[in-house]
């Protein structure tokens, strides 16, 4: 068994988990000394998250570049504008070999609304400085970047508390 200067996780699926996942890598990653980023892909702002406060307490750098879910929209122009910046903020951050670790929380969206070409986002991680690790995630990922990926995992929804009625709770959905 050989050891890898790095890999590339793919969390995916229709259930929950998949972000929540990547942050304990994240958590994981800082605890062994390793700098560690965030580019979320969707999330805007607007979203005071549990997570985006931990990072903040560790020292965790952290891009939200979205402007918040497509339904929410008001002008998908700009929201898919955010995406391909995004994608930018990130292709640059897994080529310069400053980090050990890069979660791109929602990149699967950037692919699947076309706001990014998945052969570059391909081509990106597959060319990243050697030494970066990569967590993927969203829903719906392309099957280039789950042929890209080292270790992919699919969270599969059983049942979920929204639909008994039940909305997001502080704490456990962010």
């Amino acid at each position: 068994m050989t050891r890898a200067d790095s890999i590339v996780l793919v969390n995916t699926g229709h259930g929950k988990g998949k972000s929540s996942a990547a942050f304990g890598v994240m958590g994981r990653g800082w605890a062994r000394g390793w700098t560690v980023g965030v580019v979320q892909f969707v999330k805007s702002g607007k979203w005071k998250t549990g997570e985006r406060k931990l990072a903040d307490h560790l020292g965790i750098e952290w891009h939200t570049l979205g402007d918040g879910f497509t339904w929410e929209s008001t002008d998908l122009d700009e929201t898919a504008a955010k995406g391909r910046h995004a994608w930018e903020v990130a292709r640059q951050k897994l080529a310069s070999g400053q980090y050990d670790l890069l979660i791109l929380d929602e990149l699967t969206y950037a692919v699947k609304y076309g706001w990014v070409d998945v052969n570059d986002v391909v081509a990106g991680v597959r060319d990243r400085a050697p030494k970066t690790n990569v967590v993927i995630t969203g829903r719906d990922a392309a099957p280039e970047l789950i042929e890209v990926a080292d270790t992919v995992t699919e969270m599969r929804k059983i049942k979920h508390a929204y639909e008994q009625g039940i909305g997001a709770k502080k704490g456990i959905e962010y």
